[in-house]
């Protein structure tokens, strides 16, 4: 197939790229570049099938594919707190955008959603039916809210129009091509960790994440897409194996034979006191679980790291 990947320049948009073009299908990146990096995908010009396009999604494309995935959207609490309109505009104008597109069309299109939709849960572990916690005017709405709007167009467009959907909700997930700078807690301790830094950990390091390897997310997207056209989802993708940030952070500090001693700050507003997924809907439906375990997954992520990091200096 013919796919078009936005965000494609991204860091779990470029994973996906390079699986599609292993599987043997024609990608079609776009990208806009605001937080996507030429580097990302520099690997993947060789490929013939492979093409990619700068593009701002909130603005109309017209090409012909087969497949839409949407991974375009700043992701980190840095980037899109530094700009929420237009993390806003991205969510809600480039969804509606590439929905008419599918409409058109008539092919399927899949949304990477988040665990976000659930914001500071209130139970644990959260299921695709639990409706969430989110703070609407808060610091964090831009992005909680913005895909939790994402996912309603994409219902509605199901609903009204006959839209073929997949909706996938992508907890925390981490490895190579991480950016150095995204504000995320593994790739803030890899950095600060192999620079001997202190190591910043927000509120006392009791709060808990599952953390997924990459590899682990796009074999589950690759089976969401796959699936029959009447399986929509909802469906939680990550790995319910839950760790306190403090564990985390004491993790990278061995594996990475770091001298950083860890420093704790105030917490920031709404930041969620607890994340862990329940993935018994993408174990039945797309029987999938993720299979790397954390110190492998962070060993591989750091080497990565490393090797870039000596690069810019």
């Amino acid at each position: 197939m013919r796919i078009l990947v936005t965000g494609g320049a991204g860091f779990l948009g470029s994973h996906l790229c390079e699986r599609l073009l292993i599987d043997g299908h024609e990608v079609l990146a776009v990208d806009n570049f605001y937080t996507g990096r030429k580097e990302n995908i520099s690997h993947l010009l060789g490929y013939p099938n492979f093409e990619i396009l700068r593009f701002d999604i909130t603005e109309k494309l017209n090409v012909e594919v087969d497949f839409i995935a949407n991974f375009a959207c700043p992701a980190s609490p840095i980037h899109y707190q530094r700009y929420p309109v237009q993390t806003s505009r991205t969510s809600v104008l480039g969804i509606l955008n590439l929905l008419d597109l599918a409409n058109r069309l008539e092919i399927p299109i899949l949304q990477a959603s988040t665990s976000e939709i659930y914001g500071d849960p209130n139970l644990s572990p959260q299921s695709e039916t639990y409706w969430g916690n989110v703070n609407p005017i808060g610091l964090r709405a831009c992005y909680d809210e913005g895909k939790r709007f994402a996912e309603t167009l994409m219902f509605d467009y199901n609903r009204q129009y006959g839209t073929k959907i997949k909706v996938a909700r992508i907890f925390n997930t981490y490895g190579p091509r991480m950016s150095f700078n995204d504000g995320r807690v593994v790739s803030n301790f890899i950095v600060q960790a192999l620079a001997n830094q202190p190591i910043t950990i927000y509120g006392d390091g009791n709060q808990t994440r599952s953390f997924c390897f990459v590899s682990d997310l796009i074999e589950g997207i690759s089976r969401l897409s796959d699936t029959a056209d009447d399986f929509t989802g909802p469906v939680n993708l990550g790995n319910p194996v839950e760790m306190t940030v403090k564990n985390l952070a004491e993790a990278i500090i061995r594996l990475c034979n770091s001298k950083s001693e860890i420093i704790y700050l105030a917490l920031p507003e709404d930041d969620p006191k607890q994340r862990k997924p329940d993935i018994k809907l993408a174990e039945a439906q797309l029987n999938w679980v993720p299979k790397v375990e954390i110190e492998q997954g962070l060993n591989l992520t750091i080497l990565d790291f490393d090797s870039r990091m000596k690069l810019v200096k």
